[in-house]
């Protein structure tokens, strides 16, 4: 981002190291950080809905550049010795130390199609990992009826390079013959149980399935680790609907994360052009897709009715437009960069920068944007045990943001 390279007071050139240090000392409120034109003259349904206004951090902050060698990175999750667990979309995992090595290769998992949008998607370890060493992911798989997203699990060796008693648990069906739009996120919830993001696989003859009960797509689905609906769940007495569904109506959702201040499931999600969004999802909930978006469709004709609210269909916490294209995103819940509390990091691929969205009482206040200089599609975040913010990029790149 501009501001980084004005404030720079350290600069390595030479190798991998430190990137940049510098401190944001003006005021907390500026003017809003977008600066483009819109794509539409859509209004929002309410203030501080897009557009908010720019916030600076304040504590002093340094920028390390840790890795440039991984492959096609795509999901991270930090492991109970602070390493990392990184997906690649070609079809392997590595295991990274915050120094950014590379200690462990990880092979033999199920073929996955790497084609557009697919690939080996994101990963996410077990609650009881320490104990049981379990590892959840998904990833794009060939069927005859074309590709979908199947969540897999298994254990990790001893040595730390394969994956043992590999169980497909959930396939996100109908598959399509595309390979655009799979989703896809994994969190746990309190009790273990596992929310995954599905996209609706982008073709116009397909996304109106978002709104459809009975398909797996454009949804946040709810399961237990053997993939079978968790009970009581919104839709679990409607019929004809898919008792594992908990959420409808999204387009591509790349970027789900628990709130660990309320509990509450966040999610992030590409619109078409503009009408990016960030949703807080609640069970039973409608988010619209594709009938209410703050976006157009790429040729700059109207999403359906072009209209943006809609009875029983919910409203973005916030929006984008011109897009950022959302992937990843990390709430902020250490102590050592207090500011940062509470606030929601989201990677930004064709934006190439990470947001920071200021949270309060549901509502963004305030956004800060990083690390455009750097020119990389930010494809997933983490918060280490160390209280630093870490990234992975399409690029290969792995980058560390730590209190000075």
């Amino acid at each position: 981002m501009q501001s980084i390279s004005k404030k720079a007071s350290t600069l390595f050139i030479a190798g991998l190291g430190l990137v940049s240090i510098f401190a944001c000392n003006s005021s907390d409120a500026q003017t809003a950080v977008e600066t483009q034109a819109a794509n539409t003259k859509y209004k929002p349904a309410f203030t501080g809905q897009t557009r908010i206004a720019g916030m600076k951090t304040k504590t002093p902050f340094s920028v390390s550049l840790l890795s440039k060698d991984l492959e096609h990175p795509w999901g991270i999750c930090v492991l109970p010795d602070g390493r990392f667990l990184v997906s690649e979309k070609l079809g392997t995992m590595g295991i990274i130390t915050t120094g950014g090595k590379i200690v462990k290769k990880i092979t033999g998992l199920p073929k996955v199609v790497p084609d557009g949008q697919g690939g080996l998607l994101d990963v996410n370890i077990d609650p009881h990992f320490s104990t049981n060493r379990m590892i959840y992911w998904d990833y794009s798989e060939q069927t005859s009826g074309g590709t979908l997203l199947a969540i897999a699990k298994g254990k990790l060796s001893a040595d730390e390079t394969k994956i043992e008693n590999i169980q497909v648990i959930y396939r996100a069906t109908p598959a399509y013959k595309g390979t655009l739009q799979f989703g896809s996120r994994i969190v746990f919830d309190k009790n273990g149980n596992l929310f995954v993001s599905t996209g609706e696989r982008s073709g116009n003859d397909i996304r109106m399935q978002a709104q459809d009960l009975n398909s797996s797509l454009g949804k946040i689905i709810h399961i237990t680790k053997d993939g079978k609906a968790v009970p009581g769940g919104p839709f679990s007495k409607t019929p004809n609907a898919r008792p594992e569904i908990y959420a409808l109506g999204l387009r591509s959702p790349e970027g789900l994360a628990i709130n660990p201040l309320t509990g509450e499931l966040w999610e992030s999600e590409f619109g078409p052009r503009g009408g990016d969004e960030i949703n807080i999802i609640r069970p039973g909930k409608n988010y619209g897709w594709p009938v209410i978006t703050y976006g157009i469709e790429y040729s700059g004709e109207k999403v359906g009715d072009g209209i943006q609210q809609k009875k029983g269909m919910e409203q973005p916490v916030y929006y984008w437009d011109p897009v950022v294209s959302p992937s990843g995103i990390a709430f902020y819940n250490s102590n050592v960069i207090p500011e940062w509390k509470g606030n929601l990091f989201v990677g930004g691929l064709s934006s190439t920068h990470i947001v920071r969205l200021v949270i309060k009482n549901n509502k963004v206040v305030g956004e800060e944007r990083f690390l455009k200089s750097e020119g990389e599609r930010f494809r997933a975040l983490a918060v280490g045990k160390d209280g630093a913010l870490y990234a992975v990029t399409d690029g290969g790149r792995f980058y560390r943001i730590a209190k000075k």
